[in-house]
């Protein structure tokens, strides 16, 4: 891995959970194998993909309304270094320029989400509908497919309108189905003469365990052991709601297509041979994923969820479980609403059997799983701590996907791996590493009969990282968020995916390699000239601080010794890659 200035760097043991059997999938089977050098089938679409509230800036621009981010963001404490997605990459000024990048990477599809409160400001749609909002995706949509990109929108990237949430409890309640029905009834009707990919929800997991059971992620409730199978539940029924709209008043004259992008790191038993740690690496899996894909495809939660949280549910003195049932109407209604299944994995953990207390006063989402997460420390990790490289995972994923749910189609929504770092560094080889075996992966569950279509890259975009804030980057491009301009700048990885997207996979090991050698020498220019933009920023920062002598002498640190010391870190980082790149030839 080439020399990176103040990476994060981690090993940790953590708890997690998860079951359900799968009868098709074989556990004791992990060929991990070669590298594949092949093609992927004609038509494969390659995109890349951003969210609303990480990437748009513009908060509280032309008539858009709150979203539960944008309080909970502004709340001191809430995101590392009190960052806030006010600004962020200035994505709502900055339309052309990006689509811009996606034509010149030569993408075949964008993914990108609509802000609900931007189209409407309170998220009831009889209150007001803000036609600016509905202006700016009008323009964003034409462009795209005026440059022969494909639009594929999510409608709900964790943006709830704050007054929905005061008002209602936000996803606790039953009222966010009919009221999120509304919202993509409207989109359907604006945008869905052009749209043919929809996609309800990103990653609800995520929304309901971080949102309403740990509170690390907006709205920032700890609703220990009730809170996300509640919120879980309405956003399965909101999801097969908006299911049924599209197919009875817009699918025959749009033909489109609905799904949802489900988010799941794959589980593997620590010991293949022993049975108690594959059952808790099933348990594992459909804790996560399956508790919103078998309800989807089979019409109910996975039955281990049902009997682990039921007779914990019982062993604490409870009536009934703390997992909501459907009825068997709601269950007929919910099952099959997928035309395809957008499919998010970023990394894997091995996963044995480890019993928790029933006492009601410990239960929560992970205690129910009767689970222990762990990673091998051996695996790369360069950015966020729970984000490790295990390509391998990917491929067992998508087969497991396979076999549970009719072999479906897929299309993975993102994939991807950051950085934290002090230091800009553009020459980001550790991405290159990443893509090119998760994506050879991707290939090899293909050649075993999965049906994925497409693939998208995350991120287009550095961009606001949630409660991490500014401080991890998973773009392919990236962005100076201390330049008032938010300019944009390539990385390696930039050159690296473009040749994987042209030739549709990988020729031969040779090509493969030259790919990488001339991403390298690309990006190391790249480092030169955002070296250089630095110098002028920070001799500007020096004239502004000798004319203010009130400025403290710790803003000179940060504003000046810091930029200074990454210019050096970048122009010495791209020396060594030179010289590197001189003794391999």
């Amino acid at each position: 891995m080439l020399p990176r200035c103040a990476i994060s760097v981690c090993h940790v043991f953590v708890l997690v959970l998860c079951l359900s059997s799968a009868e098709d999938f074989d556990w004791t089977k992990n060929d991990h194998g070669s590298f594949y050098y092949g093609t992927f089938p004609a038509g494969f679409s390659w995109g890349a993909g951003s969210s609303a509230y990480q990437t748009e800036g513009a908060w509280d621009k032309d008539g858009k309304g709150l979203s539960i981010w944008d309080v909970f963001s502004h709340k001191k404490g809430k995101i590392q270094q009190n960052d806030t997605g006010d600004l962020s990459c200035e994505g709502y000024h900055k339309i052309k320029d990006d689509v811009g990048l996606m034509k010149e990477l030569k993408l075949n599809h964008y993914r990108f989400s609509i802000s609900w409160p931007r189209l409407i400001p309170t998220g009831i749609k009889s209150d007001h509908i803000n036609e600016k909002g509905i202006q700016y995706y009008n323009e964003l949509i034409d462009h795209l497919l005026e440059n022969k990109i494909t639009p594929i929108v999510t409608l709900y990237h964790w943006d709830l309108p704050q007054f929905l949430q005061e008002r209602y409890g936000g996803w606790q309640n039953i009222s966010m189905v009919n009221h999120f029905n509304e919202f993509a009834n409207l989109c359907f009707e604006r945008f869905g003469n052009r749209i043919k990919y929809w996609m309800t929800f990103n990653n609800p997991w995520s929304v309901a365990v971080e949102g309403y059971e740990t509170g690390e992620h907006a709205p920032g409730l700890r609703l220990r052991g009730t809170g996300a199978y509640k919120a879980a539940h309405h956003i399965i029924k909101a999801h097969a709601k908006v299911w049924h709209t599209y197919d009875t008043q817009w699918r025959a004259k749009q033909k489109g297509l609905v799904g949802i992008s489900l988010s799941g790191d794959w589980g593997e038993p620590v010991d293949i041979t022993n049975q108690k740690d594959i059952e808790a690496a099933e348990r594992y899996v459909q804790f996560y994923l399956g508790w919103f894909a078998t309800p989807i495809f089979h019409g109910d939660y996975p039955q281990v969820m049902k009997d682990f949280i039921g007779r914990k549910s019982v062993q604490q003195g409870l009536g009934t479980s703390r997992l909501p049932s459907f009825s068997p109407q709601e269950k007929s209604y919910i099952k099959g609403t997928c035309d395809f299944l957008g499919v998010g994995h970023f990394t894997t953990r091995y996963i044995t059997q480890k019993n928790h207390p029933s006492a009601r006063s410990s239960s929560s989402y992970f205690t129910d799983r009767d689970l222990a997460e762990l990673v091998d420390p051996r695996w790369p990790d360069p950015g966020s701590e729970w984000l490790y490289s295990v390509p391998w995972g990917f491929r067992r994923l998508l087969n497991f996907v396979k076999s549970q749910y009719g072999n479906p189609m897929i299309y993975v929504t993102e994939n991807g791996v950051s950085e934290k770092m002090l230091c800009t560094e553009l020459c980001d080889d550790w991405r290159i590493q990443y893509f090119k075996d998760y994506t050879n992966e991707m290939l090899k569950a293909i050649k075993d009969g999965v049906n994925v279509k497409g693939y998208t890259a995350w991120s287009l975009l550095d961009k606001f990282e949630w409660d991490e804030g500014y401080s991890e980057r998973f773009g392919l491009y990236y962005v100076d968020f201390k330049n008032k301009n938010k300019p944009r700048y390539p990385k390696a990885s930039v050159q690296f995916y473009k040749r994987i997207i042209s030739s549709n996979g990988f020729p031969n090991q040779r090509e493969v390699e030259n790919w990488r050698r001339k991403a390298v020498e690309t990006c190391s220019t790249s480092n030169q000239l955002l070296a250089a933009e630095e110098q002028r920023s920070t001799a500007a920062n020096i004239l502004r601080l000798i004319h203010d002598p009130l400025t403290s002498h710790m803003e000179m640190v940060t504003e000046i010794v810091v930029p200074t010391v990454c210019t050096l870190s970048i122009l010495l980082s791209a020396v060594f890659l030179m010289f590197l790149l001189r003794r391999r030839n």
